[in-house]
């Protein structure tokens, strides 16, 4: 079931069609599978773009995690880094992608079978894990979008932020604090980016 609703999201993305409407949750579909197939789907897309320019984002390019110099991002996990760390980008990006991984690939976080019930942390850890992806986003933009245009990725690039921005939005999953590094661009490219109806988990 949740293949298909993985199914259901990439044929919504690759028809063109607006992607403020596709992110609402399909009639009968259960909220938590909606939030796991698109948690999971984001990781995989986020992944793939900072791979993109990864050979561009070393520790000499890019000593901090950050997004210009208002933003910068510390490193916490709560066991290696029990407190808040600073760490080139690539480190950071690094111990992101496991961190994810692990948490994505526990089936008491994200039970594969419907059988499982969700944990109640399950919405708290989405909310987690999309903030810190969006970081990534922040990171690319502002540092090695140069990179994403040589290469001609910027419509799909722009496309996958779209989307993953409707998305946190649709269900409250990312703070407008943690938005702001890309306002501009967003209300650029997102040009009905507000008012977007909050819809509370």
């Amino acid at each position: 079931m949740r293949y298909s609703l993985h199914k259901q999201a990439q044929a919504s993305l690759n028809s063109g069609i607006n992607l403020r409407a596709v992110v609402q949750l399909p009639e009968g579909e259960e909220l938590n599978d909606w939030i796991a197939v698109h948690v999971v789907d984001f990781f995989n897309r986020i992944n793939l773009i900072y791979g993109t320019v990864s050979e561009y984002c070393t520790d000499e390019t890019c000593p901090t995690m950050s997004g210009g110099s208002r933003f910068e991002y510390l490193w916490a996990d709560g066991a290696k880094y029990k407190k808040p760390t600073q760490l080139p980008a690539p480190q950071y990006v690094a111990l992101l992608i496991d961190w994810i991984e692990t948490q994505i690939n526990d089936e008491t976080l994200f039970p594969i079978s419907t059988e499982v019930p969700f944990p109640k942390t399950f919405v708290p850890l989405c909310r987690k894990i999309l903030t810190r992806l969006f970081r990534v986003f922040v990171h690319v933009y502002i540092h090695h979008f140069d990179r994403i245009v040589y290469i001609g990725a910027e419509p799909h690039v722009n496309t996958c932020y779209k989307h993953f921005y409707y998305f946190v939005k649709e269900f409250d999953l990312v703070s407008s604090k943690e938005l702001e590094p890309l306002k501009e661009m967003t209300a650029r490219i997102c040009p009905d980016a507000s008012p977007v109806p909050v819809r509370k988990l």
